[in-house]
């Protein structure tokens, strides 16, 4: 993540300094922008700095405010919000985009995710999803909704490349997925010690020796998409 040079700082409840994560808000209906705003505002470390009712404006704020991270409406005037985050992820490279929609379909999330956005939240989960979103976001890292990624996850896969079982195909795509060892043993319903073997034997398999490598390769033979 690049943050401000003169981005202020927070402090937790033990007095460590943390950089404040830096929002920018971007959802139509005002009603829905003063929830979630009231939702960020209760972390110390966040900073709500703008909100936008369309795209357009969206992009403005992010010129003038180069925030950490965009929470964006994928359903506003002024513009499709899918087709607008290419564009954003090249012109602001230091902001990650967290998608926010009724959309349940994984086949938006896959879309959102391949456009360029970190996190993909339900707004009916938003209360319990946003922050974490946002903070993984914040660190580089992708946050799926569980129940469309355990969905994803159980899609066939075309093929079964570098001998791996099926099992072993839905723990790399939910690794790709940015899910940590407990969310997969939750999503599969195994146990961390399994999820682990799993890994050690895709790791293997595969000949390849980091989370990045694994990512890649997902990402390469179209177990989720770029």
């Amino acid at each position: 993540m690049m943050a401000d040079a003169d981005a202020p700082n927070s402090q937790d409840e033990r007095g460590t300094t943390s950089p404040t994560i830096r929002i920018v808000l971007a959802d139509d209906h005002p009603v829905v922008r003063r929830g979630l705003r009231l939702l960020l505002d209760e972390e110390p470390d966040f900073e709500v700095v703008a909100e936008a009712g369309d795209v357009e404006e969206a992009r403005r704020y992010l010129l003038g405010h180069h925030p950490t991270v965009l929470v964006l409406d994928l359903n506003m005037p002024g513009g499709s919000s899918r087709e607008a985050i290419p564009g954003m992820r090249v012109e602001f490279p230091e902001t990650h985009i967290v998608v926010l929609t009724m959309q349940q379909d994984p086949a938006y999330a896959r879309d959102a995710l391949a456009a360029g956005a970190t996190g993909y939240v339900l707004k009916q989960a938003a209360d319990g999803e946003l922050v974490e979103a946002v903070r993984r976001a914040a660190a580089g890292e992708r946050y799926l909704n569980p129940r469309l990624g355990a969905r994803i996850a159980a899609e066939s896969p075309r093929g079964h490349p570098g001998n791996l079982s099926d099992r072993e195909v839905e723990v790399l795509r939910l690794i790709a997925l940015g899910y940590t060892t407990a969310e997969i043993a939750q999503q599969l319903f195994i146990s961390g010690r399994t999820v682990e073997s799993h890994r050690a034997s895709i790791h293997q398999k595969l000949l390849l020796s980091s989370r990045a490598e694994l990512v890649r390769y997902a990402l390469d033979h179209h177990l989720v998409d770029d």
